[in-house]
């Protein structure tokens, strides 16, 4: 008898044990589908979200477009549904977690191409327009925390030649020319919008544009046309302004 109970005793010590595993097993198992459904809802109201901002976005390319490009000109048909794939094709990153520095960069630089080869001065209202309505775009990427051109990049030191770095400071080493680089990386400037903005006048203002020009910083659009920045002026103009936010920080 006593043998009989110690079997039974183990016996049930087994199946207590097991029934324990079952019980842990569901658990994990019950805790998992949460898991999942939680994480399935969220990725559910994020794309739903996401969907509804670009909505709102799209909505504002064609309003905007449709209300502020020149009227009288018989290539605006085309040049809207121009713009309207570059915005659309940018307002669609949102969708993204992160949007890579480099892909803004990209389409900033594609659009300074556009605007550099416009054929007539008419058209700069109409670029006026893209590039405020893309800026509006970086914007709202920041302020959905998607974007952010602050983040650490690691550098390396060695490779960086001395002539090419002062070849491309030394036209920025002035205070007027500074001002002239802020200026027309928003819009494009006359000389006489720029003769104003810095005080120069003449064969002095001249020199300094003269010296942007030489060193690629910006272009002019056709003689006596408006001045513009250049992908490379915009680049290293963005690089001296992340050096400021290190050196002010």
């Amino acid at each position: 008898m006593p043998e009989k109970k110690e079997k039974q005793s183990n016996d049930f010590l087994e199946i207590k044990g097991k029934l324990n595993e079952i019980h842990n097993d569901m658990k994990r198992f019950i805790e998992q589908s949460n898991q999942q459904h939680l994480d399935t809802l969220l990725s559910g109201s994020r794309s739903n979200f996401t969907n509804a901002i670009i909505g709102h976005v799209f909505g504002d390319i064609d309003e905007d477009l449709e209300s502020n490009m020149v009227k009288k000109c018989e290539m605006r048909e085309t040049c809207k549904s121009n713009f309207k794939g570059f915005l659309q094709n940018n307002a669609s990153l949102i969708k993204n977690d992160n949007v890579n520095e480099d892909v803004i960069i990209k389409n900033q630089s594609d659009l300074n191409g556009m605007r550099s080869n416009a054929p007539s001065k008419q058209c700069e209202k109409c670029f006026s327009q893209v590039q405020n309505l893309f800026g509006k775009q970086v914007n709202l990427m920041r302020s959905l925390r998607i974007y952010n051109t602050n983040g650490e990049k690691k550098q390396e030191i060695s490779p960086i030649h001395e002539d090419l770095i002062v070849s491309v400071l030394e036209p920025l080493s002035n205070k007027q020319r500074m001002q002239i680089m802020k200026a027309i990386a928003i819009e494009t400037k006359t000389f006489t919008a720029l003769s104003e903005l810095t005080g120069l006048r003449g064969g002095n203002l001249n020199f300094h544009l003269q010296k942007l020009l030489d060193s690629g910083m910006i272009l002019q659009r056709h003689e006596r046309g408006d001045y513009m920045i250049t992908d490379k002026g915009f680049k290293v103009l963005r690089s001296i302004g992340d050096m400021y936010s290190v050196l002010s920080s």
